[in-house]
C-alpha cells in the first residue's frame, strides 16, 4: 500500500523539523534526511502514477515503509521509557541505509516504467473495456425502475422545459445507485425521442477516448459502428459531428464521466443553438458535476426507501407477477438490507430468480444479504471497486480508516480528521492547518458518494458522516487485502466492535499496532501494555474507575480518548507526542499543569473544569493548540496571560463562578469561531458577560446558566459573522434587576448575520422582537420555554425563514406558530416554511 509513505514521510518530517527541540541526533541526521528525500521523491512520483502501475510495487513499498517506521519509532519510545531524560537519540545505521536503498531501487524503477509505455495502451484499453462492459451492463430497462418517478418527471421537465440556451444536467450519485439507469430511461422515453432532433450516447469511463465517444456520439447506444465512420480521421469524425448537431435541437449523454479534462476536450463540439438542446452527463464526482453546471443544477439520485426497494426486489424476481403471500415478508427484509442501493438489489434478484421459491430458501439468502450479493455477482464487487482504484493516493488510507467502525456508525467528522492526522494520512499543505487539509480530504470522499453526511451543523455544514453498508464491505475487503486493518499476521491498526471480543493476539503482532479503536464497552483481556508503538488509543466507550496506568507508557501516542472517573494523572507529559485528549465522565479533580508541557496538543476535551495558573508558568506559545473545553476563570489565569499562549484557538469553552468582576479580552483571539459561556445562576459569576471582549471571528455562540442584560445583546448585534446562538436556562436582567420576564429587542438590535437561534429552558414570558432583529435567521429553536406566552408574529415575515421547531411549550405558543405558517400560506403564499412541534 503505497499511501503508507505519506505516514513515514510525517514522522521523518517531524523529528526533522528546525523548531523541534525534542531530539538531539548524534550521527544519524544525514541518513534521516536522505531517507525524507528518497520518500518523498518517491511519493511524488507515485501520485502521478496510474493504479495499474502501481499495483506492481505495492507490496514492497507498502513492507519497506513499515519497516522505517518500525525502525524510528521503536527506537524512540526505547530512549523514552529507558532514559527518559537522555535528549540523545541514535538509530542503527545499517537498518536506515538498508529501507533508503529499498526506497530509492523504488523510485528508480517506477520512474523507468513511467518512461516504457509499450503496454499501456493496452493496459489503459484493458480497463477501458472492463469499465464499459460494467457500464453498460449495469443499466436497466424502464420495467425495472421503481421508486424514481418523482426524478424522471423532474429531469424530463429539464430536458423539455422553455430555456433555449444549452443547459447541462448533471446526474450526480454514488457507484450503484442508478444513474446510468435513469439516464437511459430519459434518453429512450418517447416524449424526448420526439422533442428532440438528433440524439446521442456515449460512455466516457475512466479511461475516455476522444475517437470512441465521438463514434459513440454519431451511432448511438447498441449500435455497430459503420465502415464508413470507422475509416474517418479523428478531425472528420469532429467536423461530422459538429455538423449533424449544427442547427438541430438534440439531447446528449456522456455518461460517466469522472473528471473534467474529458468535459473540457469534447464540449467544444456541441454549438449553442439558441433552440433548447440539452446535454446530460452521469458522474460519481459531485466536483466534476459542480465544474461542468454549477452547484445549483445538480440532481442527486438517492437511495430507495424500504418499500421502494421490496417492489424492485419482486419486480426482478417476479415480472408482473404479485410475490407470493409467504415471501412477502422475507422480501421486505431482503430488501431493507440491501440498504437501497439498486444495483445490489438486482443483484441479489438475480440470485433469488434462480433458486426455489420457498420461504426457507428465501431465508436462508437473508441471512446474509451482503455476502450472497458479493458470491454470486463478481461485477458488483467490481462496478463499486472502480470508486476506491480512481481515488488518489492520499484517500486512500481515510477511506480505508472507515473499516475500523461497525456497520451503520456515525462518526463526528472533528474526530475523524483527528484521526487521520494522528495516523498521519494528512499531508502538510502551505499555509493550511492539517485539520484544514483534513477537510478537503472529507469533501472529497463526500463528493466521490463514498461517504454519506448524516448530520449538519446549525450552519448547514457537515457534522457527523456515514459509509453504505455495501461500501463497508469493499472498504474492509480492501483494508485486510492491503493489510490495513485486523490481519492475524499484520496487527497495524485494530478494530473491536464487541465487547466479547478477544483481540490478544501475540504480544509482538500488537506491539506493531498504530492505532486501536474500540466502540464496546469493554474488552476481554487487557491490551494496553502490549501497544508499544501505537498513535491512536480510542477507547470512549469503556469507562475506568481509575486511570489505566499502562496508558503513560505508550510514549508513541498522538490521539487519547476514553471516560475516566477519576480524571487524568501526574505524569501525563509523558505523552510528549500527544496531539488529542479526550476524557469524558470524570468529575473534578485537580488538573496537572505539566499538560501545558505538551507542545504538540491541538485538541483538549475534558468534562471537568481546567485551572490554570496556580503555580503554572508561561514557558512557550502553543501555537497549534485549537480546541480547549472548559477553562476555569480565575484571577490567577489571567494574571498567567493564559489567553495569550493561545493565539490561534478556534473552539473555546469558558467557566466563571465566583469572579463576575474579571474581565477577560478575547478580542485579539482572531481564529476563535466557536464560544461557549458557562456559569451557575446561584453564583456571582454569573453575570460575568458584561466583562467579556469578543473578537470579530466568533461563527457560534452558546451561553448556559448566566445573567444576560440588554448591554450584552447589543454587543452581541457588532458581531458581523455570529450565525449560530444558543441560550439556555439564562435569565434576563434589566436595569441591574435579574430575572426579568421579558426579553425585548429594540429597533436597533439587529443580528445581521445571525442564521440559527435557539432558546432553551429560559423562563420569559415575554419575547419582543420581529423581521427587522433577524434579517437572514433560517431556522428557529424553542425548548422547555414553558412560560412563553407566544411567539412574536412578526418572525413569520423573515424571508428567509425555513423553519420553527417547538419542543415543549405551551398551547399559546403552539397556536402563535400555527397562525405563523398559516397567515405565510394564505396571505404570502409561502408554503416552504416547516413547522415542527413536539410535546
Amino acid at each position: 500500500m503505497a499511501y503508507n509513505l505519506q505516514s513515514l514521510i510525517t514522522i521523518l518530517q517531524q523529528i526533522l523539523h528546525p523548531d523541534q527541540t525534542h531530539w538531539i541526533f548524534d550521527h544519524n541526521k544525514p541518513q534521516l534526511e536522505s531517507l525524507l528525500e528518497k520518500a518523498e521523491s518517491l511519493m511524488q512520483i507515485l501520485e502521478k502514477s496510474s493504479p495499474t502501475k502501481v499495483a506492481s510495487l505495492d507490496s514492497q513499498i507498502r513492507e519497506t515503509a513499515n519497516k522505517a517506521e518500525d525502525i524510528i519509532e521503536s527506537q524512540m519510545v526505547h530512549q523514552m521509557l529507558s532514559n527518559p531524560e537522555s535528549e540523545s537519540l541514535t538509530f542503527p545505521t545499517p537498518d536506515l541505509q538498508q529501507v533508503t536503498r529499498e526506497l530509492d531501487s523504488a523510485a528508480v524503477f517506477m520512474s523507468e516504467k513511467a518512461m516504457a509505455s509499450s503496454d499501456l495502451t493496452q493496459q489503459l484499453e484493458s480497463m477501458k473495456l472492463e469499465v464499459e462492459e460494467m457500464s453498460a451492463s449495469s443499466s436497466r430497462s424502464k420495467s425495472d425502475l421503481v421508486g424514481v418517478d418523482a426524478d424522471l418527471l423532474e429531469l424530463k421537465d429539464r430536458l423539455t422545459n422553455a430555456e433555449r440556451k444549452v443547459e447541462i444536467v448533471p446526474i450526480v450519485g454514488m457507484g450503484g445507485i442508478g444513474k446510468s439507469t435513469l439516464a437511459r430511461n430519459i434518453y429512450d422515453d418517447p416524449c424526448i425521442v420526439s422533442h428532440f432532433d438528433y440524439r446521442g450516447w456515449a460512455a466516457i469511463s475512466q479511461v475516455p477516448n476522444m475517437r470512441e465517444i465521438m463514434l459513440s456520439l454519431l451511432t448511438g447506444p447498441d449500435q455497430k459502428v459503420s465502415d464508413g465512420l470507422m475509416g474517418c480521421g479523428d478531425n472528420e469524425l469532429r467536423e461530422i459531428l459538429h455538423k449533424r448537431l449544427f442547427g438541430r435541437r438534440y439531447v446528449i449523454v456522456l455518461d460517466d464521466i469522472w473528471s473534467t479534462k474529458v468535459w473540457d476536450e469534447i464540449m467544444i463540439y456541441f454549438p449553442e443553438n439558441d433552440n433548447g438542446s440539452r446535454v446530460v452527463i452521469t458522474t460519481r464526482e459531485s466536483d466534476v458535476a459542480e465544474y461542468v453546471a454549477g452547484s445549483k443544477s445538480l440532481h442527486h439520485v438517492q437511495l430507495l426507501n424500504k418499500s421502494a426497494s421490496r417492489d424492485l426486489l419482486c419486480r426482478i424476481v417476479f415480472g408482473e407477477e404479485d410475490c407470493p403471500g409467504e415471501l412477502k415478508g422475507v422480501a421486505a427484509k431482503i430488501g431493507r438490507d440491501c440498504s437501497g442501493l439498486p444495483l445490489a438489489i438486482h443483484v441479489i434478484g438475480g440470485l433469488l430468480s434462480k433458486v426455489e421459491r420457498s420461504r426457507d430458501v428465501w431465508e436462508h439468502v437473508s441471512t446474509d444479504v451482503k455476502a450472497s450479493i458479493v458470491e454470486s455477482d463478481k461485477q458488483f464487487s467490481n462496478i463499486l471497486s472502480l470508486s476506491y482504484n480512481h481515488l488518489p493516493i492520499h484517500l486512500k488510507p481515510c477511506f480505508l480508516y472507515m473499516g475500523a467502525f461497525p456497520e451503520d456508525y456515525m462518526i463526528n467528522g472533528s474526530r475523524l480528521k483527528s484521526l487521520w492526522i494522528a495516523e498521519g494520512f494528512v499531508k502538510s499543505n502551505g499555509d493550511k492547518t492539517l485539520e484544514e487539509e483534513a477537510d478537503v480530504y472529507l469533501k472529497a470522499l463526500v463528493e466521490r458518494n463514498l461517504l454519506l453526511v448524516r448530520r449538519k451543523k446549525h450552519n448547514g455544514k457537515p457534522m457527523s458522516y456515514s459509509i453504505h453498508d455495501l461500501l463497508r464491505d469493499l472498504c474492509i475487503r480492501k483494508a485486510n487485502e492491503e493489510k490495513f486493518l485486523n490481519l492475524d499476521d499484520s496487527m497495524r491498526r485494530v478494530s473491536v466492535h464487541s465487547s466479547s471480543e478477544d483481540v490478544c493476539a501475540s504480544p509482538q503482532l500488537m506491539s506493531l499496532a498504530r492505532s486501536f479503536v474500540c466502540t464496546g464497552k469493554k474488552i476481554a483481556s487487557p491490551v494496553f501494555s502490549m501497544l508499544r508503538l501505537v498513535r491512536v488509543l480510542d477507547v470512549m466507550g469503556m469507562v475506568f474507575e481509575e486511570f489505566p496506568e499502562e496508558i503513560l507508557q505508550l510514549v508513541n501516542l498522538r490521539y487519547l480518548a476514553f471516560s475516566c472517573t477519576s480524571g487524568i494523572p501526574i505524569g501525563i507529559s509523558r505523552l510528549w507526542n500527544l496531539q488529542t485528549l479526550i476524557c469524558r465522565g470524570q468529575t473534578m479533580f485537580d488538573f496537572p499543569s505539566e499538560i501545558w508541557e505538551m507542545s504538540e496538543l491541538r485538541h483538549l476535551r475534558l468534562d471537568t473544569l481546567i485551572e490554570v495558573g496556580k503555580g503554572y508558568e508561561i514557558r512557550f506559545v502553543h501555537k497549534k493548540l485549537q480546541t480547549i473545553y472548559f477553562v476555569w476563570i480565575t484571577p490567577s489565569l489571567i494574571r498567567s496571560g493564559f489567553f495569550e499562549i493561545i493565539p490561534n484557538v478556534i473552539r473555546l469553552g469558558i467557566y466563571y463562578e465566583d469572579s463576575p468582576d474579571i474581565e477577560v479580552d478575547l478580542s485579539h483571539l482572531h481564529k476563535l469561531e466557536n464560544l461557549r459561556c458557562q456559569s451557575e445562576l446561584n453564583k456571582d459569576g454569573s453575570r460575568f458577560l458584561n466583562k467579556l471582549r469578543f473578537p470579530c471571528s466568533i461563527r457560534k455562540l452558546v451561553i448556559v446558566d448566566c445573567v444576560v442584560s440588554r448591554s450584552f445583546l447589543t454587543t452581541l448585534c457588532t458581531l458581523p459573522n455570529l450565525e449560530v446562538f444558543l441560550i439556555g436556562n439564562c435569565v434576563f436582567e434589566r436595569d441591574g434587576e435579574a430575572e426579568v420576564d421579558e426579553w425585548e429587542t429594540t429597533e436597533g438590535d439587529e443580528f445581521r448575520s445571525l442564521q440559527f437561534l435557539s432558546l432553551h429552558c429560559l423562563d420569559i414570558v415575554h419575547w419582543r422582537a420581529n423581521e427587522t432583529n433577524f434579517p437572514v435567521l433560517r431556522e428557529l429553536y424553542v425548548i422547555g420555554c414553558s412560560k412563553l406566552d407566544e411567539i412574536p408574529c412578526d418572525i413569520g415575515d423573515i424571508p428567509t425563514l425555513e423553519a420553527i421547531c417547538i419542543r415543549g411549550c405551551g398551547a399559546s405558543v403552539v397556536a402563535s406558530v400555527k397562525q405563523i405558517q398559516k397567515v405565510q400560506q394564505e396571505e404570502y403564499d409561502n408554503c416552504d416554511l416547516k413547522v415542527l412541534i413536539e410535546d
